[in-house]
């Protein structure tokens, strides 16, 4: 098992995509698993269905709200009976309905997806790892934090600013975090995954920008929500408390960044 005996995860975002291969993947070893959903409880509960093992939770809330972020914390401990290890993966991702670029869209419509995507991405995660940090520091026990972030906060999202400033700024929150959360033994890490083959993104991969997505990497093809829940799965461990503070990129070398 993880670290030797059983601990209580809770994923956020993970009725499907790269949540669900997270869920997956810590299930595989014993642990417990909180699912958390906002709006796709039909997701959300195939994915808890498909975890081995028993006492898995299955929460729901609104991320972006500051009160659902921890109430979301609170339905964890509840139902799991502690949080050893949170993994944000929460978020709103770039699409064609919330693209926003200067001199195509309203000044309306870039400050929506500018407070959108700070309130779940950044802002969310802030609440959710603020109430995670504040239950292990009380147990006074170890544990670990990983946030989902992106190459985007590095290469830039032309289309998607909001969403690449979001990303960013989780990054950042996450080595801050780091080095206040180090005496209590809480570890803070972050992957950037660049372009993942999950469920929302096969469209793309099946239509015309398909080869040009591929081409990015070097390897000639995407990441699989398997690998950055591989990543994630090591950070979350013990033996990775050393490397907190770090960011992993995991793009398939799509994106290198000094």
């Amino acid at each position: 098992m993880s670290g030797g005996c059983m601990r209580s995860i809770l994923v956020t975002g993970s009725s499907g995509g790269i949540g669900a291969a997270v869920a997956q993947r810590f299930a595989e070893v014993g642990d417990r698993v909180a699912i958390h959903y906002s709006s796709n409880r039909e997701g959300a509960e195939a994915t808890r269905r498909a975890l081995p093992g028993a006492g898995h939770g299955l929460v729901s809330g609104d991320i972006g709200a500051p009160d659902g972020a921890k109430q979301i914390v609170d339905d964890t401990i509840d139902q799991l009976g502690a949080v050893d290890v949170l993994v944000s993966n929460a978020g709103v991702a770039p699409t064609a309905h919330n693209r926003h670029v200067i001199g195509e869209t309203s000044y309306a419509e870039w400050t929506a997806a500018f407070r959108h995507m700070i309130d779940v991405n950044l802002l969310g995660a802030a609440n959710v790892a603020w109430a995670v940090a504040s239950h292990l520091i009380n147990r006074g026990s170890p544990g670990a934090i990983v946030n989902i972030g992106s190459r985007g906060a590095f290469r830039g999202e032309p289309e998607h600013p909001a969403y690449a400033a979001s990303k960013a700024g989780l990054h950042a929150l996450g080595q801050s975090l780091a080095v206040s959360l180090a005496p209590h033994s809480i570890s803070v890490t972050s992957v950037a995954p660049g372009f993942v083959a999950t469920p929302r993104q096969l469209s793309k991969l099946d239509g015309p920008n398909g080869d040009a997505l591929r081409a990015q990497s070097p390897f000639g093809r995407v990441g699989t929500a398997d690998e950055i829940a591989a990543a994630v799965f090591w950070l979350a461990s013990p033996e990775a408390a050393w490397c907190s503070g770090t960011i992993v990129d995991a793009n398939g070398a799509s994106h290198l960044r000094s």
